[in-house]
Order: C-alpha cells, then structure tokens, then sequence
C-alpha cells in the first residue's frame, strides 16, 4: 500500500504543507497533515512510502479537448497514433483524456469516432469531442472551410450513434441553420454542446445557453471579440454561471492579463485548462498533418503553413498549470483546480477524478518546487515513477 509522506497536498482551496497519501488499488485510501498514524487501518501494515520533501502533489489533470501529441494525432484513423498521444501527455501528468478531432467530411468522422469508441471502452480514453465541421467559415481557424457545414440534425445523429455513446462533447457555431435545434438535440441526447469557432452575437450565443449550451470552446479564440456596444459570445459565457470556459494558456493564445481577467469574472471553479495540443506536442519543429490540412511549427507555435493563423498548440497541461501560476499569478490551489476538478465537473466525471480525496482513483502529479512534472500516477500505479528530492523509507 504505497504512502506518499511530507507532500504539499494540493486540495480544492487550499494547499496541506506537510500532508501524506496512501493508495489502496485505483482508489485514494487516506490522507492527512502531518505524519500518517500507523495504527490507521488504511497505512497499517509495512507499506513502502516515499519521502517528497515538499513537492506539490496535485490531482492528475483532466484534459477535455486535445488533439494529439507525441507524433500521435487522433484524427488520423490510426488507433496506435492515438494511443501514443495518450502516453505522451500522460507523461506529463493528463490522466483523463478526451479526444477531440478536427473538420472532415461526415464519413471520414464516423470512421474516426467508430475506432475512438474501442479506446473509450477500454478505459484509455474519457470520450470523444467533435470540432467541427458544424462551425463558422469566418472563424474556422485551422479547419478546412471547403468541409465545413450545418448541422443538420441527420449528421448530427450520424456521429452521435457512430460513437456507441463515447461522444461526449460537440463544438458547433449557434448562429449557423440549425445551430439552435443541434444544441437542443446533444443536450437532449446527453452530449454536451460547446459553443465555438464562431461568430455568434451576444444574443444568439445567449440563445445557445438557453437551449443548454453547457461549454465555450477555447474562449477568445476563433470567436467574434468583446466590443462595448456587441458584448458577443465571450461576454455570454462569462456571465452564465451554468457555462464552463475553456482556456488555453500557452502564453500565444491568450495574452495573460487576459487569463487572469478570465478567472476574476468566472473563478476557477468554472475555468477549464485545456491544451488543444495537436501531435507536434512533443515533436520537433517542421510540418505536420491536421486533419486535411498542413501545420507549421516553429518555436513551439503552430500554424496553418503560409499564414498566421494559429492551429491548436504543443501546450502539456503541466506547463498550462505552471503558466497559470507563474505567469497570471492564479495560487496553485485554484490553478489545480481549473487543470483538474473543474473539466472532470464539466465532463460528469468529478465522482472519481479531479481532486485528491478519499474513494476517487488514485489519479495524481508530483510536482516539484519549479512546477515541474517528477511523477505521473493513474489509477495508483505510476506511470513516471517519482524523482524526488527525498527518500524512499519504510513504514
């Protein structure tokens, strides 16, 4: 029964200095301040523990829209690319991961989410998030405008049923022909409706809400700006209190000063840390396949080839936390809390994932004194054992 000692406990709200962790199986057994009592039924017995000399111990993040990463992409139609991408950011600490693809044509989408669905099964995967190809031509970003469409209820439908129930989010502009009736439909269905990629007005993203648009997708990005006389979507989603915002917080996406206005108007606990990584997350600069179209990545930038256009990221959820608290200058408590709980509440998931308590899977990060990534464990075994500072001892 492994037990982490001299941890800081990093709990929803506030930060336990010298706090201990044990693992019972998956499942989180017992925590505390201090030392762990050893006549504790749930650390009794001799249990190897690991001295962490006061690294933060955080619950393992909750990735809710990720293309790929490690040369692996999931739009690609090859399962082994997808379950590399999994590896990769479970190595720096994303234990619940949803995977999202890019426009394509309706075939090529069943395809991909029938053959996602197996990862969903198997428990590698938390679901499956389709952006596109329901989205604004005039906000498309990295999708390719010759793909994209309305969402007529029959596609809608197509994908819904070709994910067996693995497809748990839908990104769709409100303000295209059936855009309203399409978001009525997946919250019905019990998929959530995100509201993205558009160019929506102030009124008719409101409108999406009404019809239980529950998501905004990375706000700000590809989304018509806030202006003082047209407040348009991103002004809707803050106020809502029902809406989760999802943010991407790489330093290029989104100006800081703007994250941390971000999280005054709509606190942590309605901020979601995503990395919309695509597979150059890991990789070395050069050109890269998203969906039908060509990337470029330089510097850690990517970009649709020949323009300036940004295209999703090679952001790793450990470094969109650093960034968060470094950068914005968010305390690691609530940081912790938009990278984890607050994407798991998004997803219906928070019952088991998100925050390091009692009963949830022993799903957690050891992070050093930098912010650092040093250990990675999922369902209390480790995926990156960790190099701490400290010891290892015997209880």
């Amino acid at each position: 029964m492994p037990v982490l000692r001299h941890a800081r406990l990093v709990l929803p709200g506030r930060v336990v200095e010298d706090g201990w962790l044990s693992t019972d199986g998956e499942r989180i057994a017992a925590l505390g301040a201090g030392d762990p009592p050893a006549s504790d039924g749930a650390v009794a017995g001799n249990g190897a523990a690991i001295d962490l000399s006061g690294s933060y111990v955080v619950p393992g993040f909750v990735d809710m829209h990720v293309h790929g990463g490690g040369g692996g992409a999931f739009s690609s139609g090859r399962i082994e690319e997808a379950r590399d991408a999994v590896a990769f950011h479970l190595a720096h600490g994303t234990t619940t991961i949803m995977a999202s693809t890019v426009t394509d044509t309706i075939a090529n989408l069943e395809h991909y989410v029938s053959d996602l669905a197996e990862l969903v099964e198997d428990g590698l995967l938390a679901g499956i998030h389709l952006e596109g190809p329901f989205i604004a031509r005039s906000r498309c970003g990295a999708h390719d405008p010759n793909l994209l469409r309305d969402p007529e209820p029959s596609a809608v439908r197509r994908l819904i049923k070709a994910g067996r129930g693995a497809v748990r989010m839908v990104t769709l502009a409100p303000e295209l022909e059936y855009g309203l009736e399409a978001t009525g439909l997946l919250a019905d269905a019990g998929v959530i409706a995100a509201f993205g990629h558009t160019d929506a007005t102030y009124t008719e993203a409101g409108g999406a809400i009404a019809r239980g648009a529950r998501v905004a997708t990375h706000v700000f990005n590809a989304m018509r700006p806030v202006h003082h006389r047209e407040p348009g979507p991103v002004t809707a989603a803050l106020e809502h209190d029902e809406v989760f915002v999802e943010l991407v917080n790489d330093g290029m996406h989104v100006h800081p000063s703007v994250v941390g206005l971000v999280f005054a108007a709509a606190g942590a606990h309605r901020v979601a840390l995503i990395t919309d990584a695509m597979e150059a997350a890991g990789a070395a600069d050069g050109q890269y396949p998203l969906g039908p179209l060509t990337v470029e990545v330089s510097g850690g930038a990517v970009r649709v080839a020949g323009t300036d256009t940004l295209a999703g990221s090679t952001l790793t959820m450990d470094n969109a936390l650093r960034n968060t608290v470094l950068s914005v200058g968010v305390p690691i408590e609530e940081a912790a809390v938009s990278a984890s709980l607050t994407p798991a509440r998004a997803l219906g998931l928070d019952d088991r994932v998100g925050s390091l308590e009692v009963g949830k899977y022993a799903d957690l990060v050891v992070l050093d004194g930098d912010l650092r990534a040093t250990g990675v464990m999922r369902h209390g075994r480790w995926a990156t054992a960790p190099v701490a500072s400290g010891r290892s001892v015997t209880l």
